[in-house]
């Protein structure tokens, strides 16, 4: 089934009062399942393909579909409700609120959505189980590593049961066994839930571990490759 579908997908940024194309007609179809990675240099654009498709960055032409809806025709107001009900994200600055817990931080969402006290403790309990951080529900994020830091924004990211995961650079900040780690937690994730996610990213062990392999350079695909 597909979920993701970009037509002609472009961004124009104006820098200084010169254009500069971000990203060029970019066409792009993910289907349910999938552990993509969208690769390329600095400056290539897959940041910015990434926060259209999640809603995040305006579009200046063309159109993104998430299982059928063009968000590009909702309000702000319904793309906001749109993104907290269907899209999880996971960054790679973390972004996990720094007064609440972990639980807490994985509870949050779902306080948005409106989800019962009662459902939103058992959840973010199991997922925070999922994750290997059962025994740090009641700690801040300043006293986790920063791979338990992303841990609980992989966490936060499935609470809302969305209809994928996009993760920006989200191994960029951690160490080899931290990588590791948070790696074989979200492939377990995808072969066992069949949860999707699509990666941006330059690393190369996230490359490594990816089913497709989407190249970007210059704002635009140059190659698109299984694995």
């Amino acid at each position: 089934m597909e979920i993701i579908k970009t037509n002609q997908l472009t961004k124009i940024y104006s820098d200084n009062g010169m254009k500069v194309l971000a990203v060029n007609n970019v066409d792009i179809s993910i289907k349910q399942g999938e552990f993509t990675a969208i690769v390329g240099p600095s400056g290539s654009g897959k940041t910015t393909l990434l926060n259209m498709i999640g809603g995040l960055d305006n579009i200046t032409q063309g159109s993104v579909e998430i299982s059928g809806t063009d968000i590009s025709s909702l309000s702000e107001n319904e793309l906001i409700d749109f993104r907290l009900q269907n899209i999880g994200f996971v960054f790679q600055a973390y972004n996990l609120i720094p007064v609440l817990t972990a639980k807490e931080n994985v509870e949050f969402i779902m306080l948005l959505q409106g989800v019962s006290e009662k459902e939103r403790q058992l959840r973010s309990e199991a997922l925070l189980k999922e994750v290997g951080l059962e025994d740090k529900l009641d700690v801040r994020p300043n006293q986790l590593s920063g791979g338990q830091q992303q841990r609980v924004a992989v966490a936060r990211a499935l609470a809302s049961k969305p209809r994928f995961i996009l993760a920006d650079e989200p191994t960029a900040n951690l160490d080899s066994s931290s990588t590791t780690n948070l790696l074989n937690i979200m492939a377990e994730m995808n072969e066992k839930e069949n949860v999707t996610f699509l990666f941006s990213t330059h690393d190369q062990r996230v490359i490594d571990r990816a089913k497709r392999i989407i190249t970007i350079e210059d704002g635009k695909i140059i190659s698109d490759e299984r694995a």
